[in-house]
Parts: C-alpha cells; sequence; structure tokens
C-alpha cells in the first residue's frame, strides 16, 4: 500500500490539503512528521479533519520528528515500517520575514537537505512535492520566470535568502534524478470563499492601517509608486485546489509553478479596494523607504500606528513580478485559475474583523 509523508503538519496549508491528497489517492495513507510542540493542536486538527471527512478516518498517523535532525527525527522503530513512502509532500518552513539567520538556515535549508537524504534513503525513490515560495527571487528587477532561479539576485531577507538555497538544493537533487515538482505560492492570503486565516501579514496590514484610523480619511503612505509596484496574492484555497491538481497532472514532473495572481493588483488597487469597502477615502503620503524603516525600528510605537513591520516595507516598492506560464498551461482545462482580488477582498475583510484573535505570526 502506497503512503505518503507529510511535513508541515497542521500548518495553514498542509492541513486543508491533506484530505484533498487522500480523496485523490484511494488506499494510500498519510504519515505527518510532527514536532512534539504542536502535537496537540496536530491531534485536533486531525480530529477535525476526520470530522469533517470521512473518507480520511484511520488513513493518516502523526508521528513525533523534527525535519532539521538526521532522519527527520523519526524514532527507528517507526522508521521501519515506512518503506512504502511513495510521495513526500514538504511544506515545513519558517515563514516569518523577521526570522534570524540561524534559525532560517537551519529550519529551511538544513530541513530540506533532510528531507532529500529521506528520500534517497527510500527503496524506491519517492516523488518529492516541494513548497518553495516566489521570492526566491529575492529583489529581481523585472518579471521572475518560473524555470529561472540562480539570476544573481539580491534578498530582502533570511526568509528569502534561505528559501533560495533550499530550492538550489531541490533542483540540484533534480538534476541527479530525483523525481520531483516545485510549487512556489505567492503572498498567501485567506481562503478565497470563507476568508479563513490564521495570521494577518502581507496586505491585511494596510486594511489594519486604514481601520486603526477614526473618520472617513485614511493617510496611507507609500514608500514607492502605487500604480507601479504589483502585490502577487494568492488566496489559500487557489494554491491547494492547484498543488492537488498539479501533483497528479501528467507532465508536470520536474517543473516549477508559480501559484499566484497573474494579474496582481498594484498597491494602489489593492489600498484602493480596501477603503473603499471600508468607507474610506485615501490621502497617500509619500515616505523615503529607509525613513520609515529606521522610524519603525527606532521610534517606540510607530510600528503600532503603522500596523507594518519594518521586514514587510519593503514588499511595497519591490520591482518584481512573477510569470505563470507554466502553471497557466498545465491547468489549461481543468476549470481552475487563481480569482482576482476584488472578487474576495471582502471575504478577507470580513474575516479578519470577525476575528481579531489572529496576529501575523506563522507556526514555525
Amino acid at each position: 500500500m502506497a503512503a505518503l509523508l507529510i511535513t508541515g503538519f497542521p500548518g495553514f496549508l498542509g492541513s486543508a490539503l491533506l484530505p484533498r491528497l487522500l480523496a485523490r489517492r484511494e488506499g494510500a495513507r498519510a504519515i505527518c512528521i510532527v514536532q512534539t510542540q504542536h502535537m496537540a493542536t496536530a491531534r485536533a486538527r486531525l480530529d477535525q479533519i476526520e470530522a469533517d471527512h470521512p473518507h480520511t478516518v484511520g488513513r493518516i498517523e502523526l508521528i513525533k520528528g523534527d525535519i532539521t535532525r538526521p532522519g527527520l527525527g523519526i524514532d527507528p522503530v517507526a522508521r521501519k515500517g515506512m518503506d512504502d513512502v511513495n510521495e513526500v509532500w514538504h511544506l515545513a518552513a519558517v515563514y516569518d520575514l523577521s526570522v534570524p539567520k540561524e534559525i532560517a538556515h537551519k529550519v529551511n535549508v538544513d530541513g530540506t537537505a533532510k528531507v532529500l537524504d529521506f528520500c534517497e534513503s527510500l527503496p524506491d525513490k519517492a516523488r518529492l512535492q516541494y513548497v518553495s515560495t516566489c521570492y526566491v527571487s529575492g529583489g529581481y528587477d523585472g518579471e521572475f520566470t518560473e524555470d529561472g532561479l540562480e539570476e544573481g539576485q539580491t534578498f530582502l531577507n533570511h526568509y528569502e535568502s534561505t528559501k533560495y538555497e533550499a530550492e538550489v538544493l531541490v533542483r540540484k537533487a533534480m538534476a541527479g534524478g530525483l523525481s520531483a515538482t516545485i510549487y512556489r505560492p505567492g503572498v498567501v492570503v485567506g481562503d478565497s470563499k470563507t476568508g479563513t486565516t490564521q495570521k494577518y501579514d502581507g496586505p491585511y496590514f494596510l486594511a489594519a492601517l486604514m481601520r486603526r484610523q477614526i473618520g472617513p480619511v485614511a493617510v496611507v503612505p507609500y514608500v514607492a509608486d502605487p500604480d507601479k509596484v504589483k502585490f502577487g496574492l494568492v488566496p489559500r484555497d487557489f494554491v491547494i485546489e492547484a498543488m492537488d491538481v498539479l501533483s497528479v497532472a501528467e507532465g508536470t514532473v520536474g517543473k516549477t509553478f508559480a501559484l499566484t495572481d497573474p494579474n496582481p493588483p498594484s498597491c494602489r488597487e489593492l489600498a484602493d479596494t480596501f477603503a473603499k469597502l471600508l468607507g474610506k477615502r485615501l490621502i497617500w503620503l509619500p515616505v523615503p523607504l529607509g525613513l520609515s524603516r529606521m522610524a519603525i525600528d527606532k521610534v517606540p510605537g510607530v510600528e503600532w500606528l503603522l500596523a507594518v513591520p519594518a521586514e514587510s516595507l519593503d514588499y511595497f516598492a519591490t520591482p518584481t513580478t512573477y510569470s505563470t506560464t507554466n502553471t497557466t498551461a498545465a491547468l489549461k482545462g481543468t476549470g481552475l485559475s487563481c480569482p482576482p482580488f476584488p472578487s474576495y477582498a471582502k471575504t478577507l475583510l470580513d474575516f479578519m474583523i470577525a476575528h481579531p484573535e489572529f496576529g501575523s505570526k506563522a507556526m514555525v
């Protein structure tokens, strides 16, 4: 019987993806590698998945492990029963823009290397389904293609640089014969139909800034031309559905797919959409990027007032756009496409207002 090994459960993407994978792989079981500190959350999430998706009952096993340790930190006895794994989904990563270099490298780079070692250790090399990010592009000036990677780009933070290094490792393994597919999500926001999310970052910062300002007018600082800077958004449901479909589609082995809006909104379109929904009239205030970052880092209360962490400001000034040529071609005829931001903006905003308990930190 075939088995899937999954890292990154019970995270935002992995939790939604798991029942889809099992629905498409009749008879297969799933083994989720879970860190000890997340095991209680994972068990509760599993209970909910089995209640909502009866086809998963009895087919999911939670095993304690750690991708940063040799053998993924799996107990040797448990490892002996995993030789039937023929597909590995590697979603685990640090998704924090302010993460220290040492932690980012340990999880994103060393962790990916150990996942690759695990794939090599199986009797029949497993197919790797690897979740990267569009932001391996760093600060690339222009359109970043799905086939491109090592373009001499510089990086805005350790999250970007370590995800880049990790994808370099995956591509080297692919060149050496590993069967793999790479997925590069953009800035993942909530579900386009329900708004469900586990964190508020990226475009949510703009909405939070507007909501904090009393009255019908909102001042929005900008650090680059808001008409030229594009924001590569993508709702969670499209990312999940696209990976589910592409993972079994013919001709996807060896390819990279950018999972983001092929027609992304500009920063002005993003802000105008939220402003209209909030009943606000915007006043744009130009502020140099360097000065803005310094004020947020050094002046008490400025980060709270602006509702934007210093690390996120760079993404309101990045010159990079993303080609989705491979993704568009592979999904042709499936009826699946990334919905335009205006079609689900209200849904995101409604969920954000109804659920103030969430913050901007992702699960590590």
